[in-house]
């Protein structure tokens, strides 16, 4: 017989497993002038459970216990796949937030390469 920690630890395994299926990173293809046009995502997703205390867990008297879990989905975006009679492509997203954080990045190991080099003259 499964203890209450395995039972929630399967219950939400099982939600997140049908939050995260193939439909959320592949979404539904559209067809716009001649193209079918498929969405395309990155799903993951990650779950935890504990319990404590005593009664079933910790050999001290019934009901004395606690269990608790949570988990979480994320989906993001990636770009789409287009289809056409002459060609399949991928066409990715860019994401302006990386790239500006990945450029904030570079400028500042830059100027730090610049102040360092320039102060040992």
């Amino acid at each position: 017989m499964p203890t209450p920690t395995e039972e929630l630890v399967a219950t939400i395994s099982e939600r997140l497993k049908a939050a995260a299926d193939v439909k959320v990173v592949y979404g539904e293809p559209q067809v716009i002038e001649g193209k079918t046009i498929i969405p395309v995502a990155v799903a993951s997703y990650g779950f935890g459970a504990g319990a404590g205390g005593r009664g079933r867990w910790g050999g001290g008297e019934q009901g004395e216990g606690g269990a608790g879990g949570g988990g979480g989905v994320s989906v993001k975006p990636v770009g789409v796949v287009e289809v056409t009679a002459e060609r399949t492509r991928f066409i990715p997203i860019v994401d302006v937030n990386r790239l500006a954080t990945l450029g904030l990045i570079a400028l500042v190991v830059i100027l730090f390469w610049f102040r360092r080099t320039f102060r040992r003259r």
